[in-house]
């Protein structure tokens, strides 16, 4: 059968795909969804000291080669930049990003785009520690559409994350090493992006932009927010990028 492998976004781990994978499931695929390095549950919290977007990046392409055929590549969030990244080093099938971090040369087009990169400027321009999630913007931005205990049970999972990844993310500009480059031209893959279109962490016109950036479909979500793979609607977007592949590519092995 067909593989998936699915990326998780900062702060966060392979369970963060518990419920968005079982439609893929159903439909014949096998999904893979790691934990990035450092993200383990039984991890220590320093385990992410240092991590680059280049070692995540690295990993998730080390994975789909060790596949027996070229996977199908997801990723939430800045686990949709790492994805973008591993695409460049991996065979691929296709490429689906979710409300995805955008690559070097791509700027954030929201204020409160603007505000993150600049707080994490704050925390030193040269830090390579871990960063420990900040529990009330998390709920206020990215699980703002979760009912209440589902919101508390994701924050309660959450895990520190490397600084470095983060500073390489959100102040690319600053990158003498240009990590987070996806190149010249498109991604060699049928690419689709989603976004939500109340999704302030990364908007709907930052998706866009990522989404011309790398040669993609964009589509976007009306009245959703961040947190695509687990908010009410999350079963639709499931539906529309297995529709969108059952369309572009086989999903046979």
């Amino acid at each position: 059968m067909t593989t998936i492998v699915m990326v998780h976004g900062a702060f966060c781990g392979g369970w963060t795909f518990d419920r968005f994978r079982a439609p893929f499931e159903a439909a014949g695929l096998e999904v893979l969804a790691p934990d990035l390095r450092g993200h383990g549950a039984e991890e220590p919290s320093g385990a992410v000291v240092g991590v680059s977007m280049t070692d995540y990046a690295t990993d998730i392409a080390k994975l789909c080669a060790e596949l027996p055929e070229p996977p199908i590549l997801l990723g939430h969030s800045m686990g949709g930049l790492v994805a973008q990244l591993a695409a460049k080093k991996a065979n691929i099938k296709a490429l689906v990003l979710l409300a995805p971090s955008p690559p070097w040369g791509v700027t954030g087009s929201s204020l409160e785009e603007a505000a993150t990169a600049f707080g994490v400027q704050m925390i030193g321009a040269f830090s390579s520690g871990a960063l420990q999630p900040d529990k009330s913007l998390m709920r206020t931005y990215s699980l703002d559409r979760l009912p209440r205990a589902e919101q508390e049970a994701a924050v309660l999972r959450l895990r520190p994350e490397s600084a470095m990844a983060v500073r390489e993310t959100l102040n690319w500009w600053l990158d003498p090493f240009m990590s987070t480059s996806v190149g010249p031209g498109a991604i060699g893959a049928p690419s689709l992006v989603i976004a939500g279109q109340g999704d302030v962490v990364h908007s709907a016109a930052t998706a866009k932009a990522v989404a011309n950036r790398i040669g993609a479909t964009l589509k976007v979500m009306p009245q959703m927010s961040h947190w695509l793979v687990g908010e009410p609607g999350w079963d639709q977007v499931a539906e529309m990028a297995l529709r969108w592949l059952t369309e572009t590519v086989s999903l046979a092995a």
